[in-house]
């Protein structure tokens, strides 16, 4: 009887550890995630800028922990792509912080599609299938590999050999869209209007394609993310010379809140951008 008792008391003991370990899992990422949401709804970049180096540390304490929590992963991929593409000039800086996110991203990712990192360096029509397979439960995965990604070549644009991977990215967040077209209140959709109107049309390039990605990333986020009108300016507009339809997405851009959940350190830039953008003589 007391033999089966300590057994009994034992196994207890054992699901209390864990019950323990999960709850200590779910309160990581919890506070991952709160960060994340700290940085990208302040209003103030400078403020974001002087503290995010913190934020940063903290989630690679985090991760170092536990290194093989996707949700972990995932927020310090984010976080390391937002304050590298977004707040720090210093060309090699950003490659080392693009590097990071890409990191986290792929770890993340390749937990549950290890062949997608097995192919990345491969060609494009041994890397695409792979992409081809995700399923919805991986979209959040898809998405930040994919951002990552595009991150990663912008922080190397001196590089072809980085250039050259575009068409795989866009094959990844081609599939991500066609998981579901309002990823991220449309996100995915901006990221690909950027890359889809990288040569004019007398190079060969389809802007228009990249018009209707605009077009959508503005509509499902209700017009809220203002990053969306900043970069179909820059990229289409300024493409083929719409000084009005420039001016209307900037002007538009500039009179709108900027104070919106999870776009709203987003916003203050793309405002910052557009005026910017209005008094550089461009047309």
């Amino acid at each position: 009887m007391a033999r089966r008792f300590l057994t009994i008391k034992a196994t207890a003991f054992g699901l209390f550890l864990l019950l323990i370990s999960g709850c200590a899992s779910m309160a990581t990422d919890r506070l991952a995630g709160n960060l994340s949401s700290a940085m990208l709804n302040q209003t103030d970049p400078e403020i974001v800028r002087s503290g995010a180096p913190a934020y940063l540390l903290l989630l690679d304490s985090l991760i170092a922990d536990d290194d093989d929590d996707p949700a972990l992963l995932f927020a310090g991929a984010r976080l390391y792509s937002a304050y590298g593409g977004g707040l720090v000039s210093d060309t090699e800086r950003r490659k080392g912080l693009a590097d990071k996110a890409l990191d986290y991203a792929s770890r993340g990712l390749c937990q549950s599609q290890p062949d997608i990192c097995a192919t990345m360096d491969k060609p494009f029509t041994e890397f695409e299938p792979n992409v081809l397979k995700v399923g919805p439960l991986d979209a959040e995965g898809l998405y930040v590999f994919g951002t990552s990604w595009a991150g990663w070549i912008q922080a190397n644009l001196d590089d072809w050999n980085a250039i050259a991977e575009l068409p795989k990215i866009e094959a990844v967040l081609q599939r991500v869209i066609d998981l579901d077209p309002a990823y991220e209140a449309g996100r995915a959709q901006l990221y690909l209007g950027v890359i889809r109107t990288q040569l004019p049309p007398a190079l060969g390039g389809k802007p228009e394609v990249g018009r209707k990605h605009f077009e959508l990333a503005i509509r499902y986020s209700e017009g809220k993310d203002l990053m969306a009108k900043v970069e179909f300016a820059r990229r289409y507009a300024r493409l083929l010379f719409d000084q009005e339809l420039h001016d209307n997405l900037l002007h538009e851009v500039i009179a709108a809140n900027p104070s919106v959940p999870g776009l709203t350190l987003s916003n203050v830039i793309a405002q910052r951008q557009a005026r910017e953008m209005l008094n550089d003589d461009y047309f």
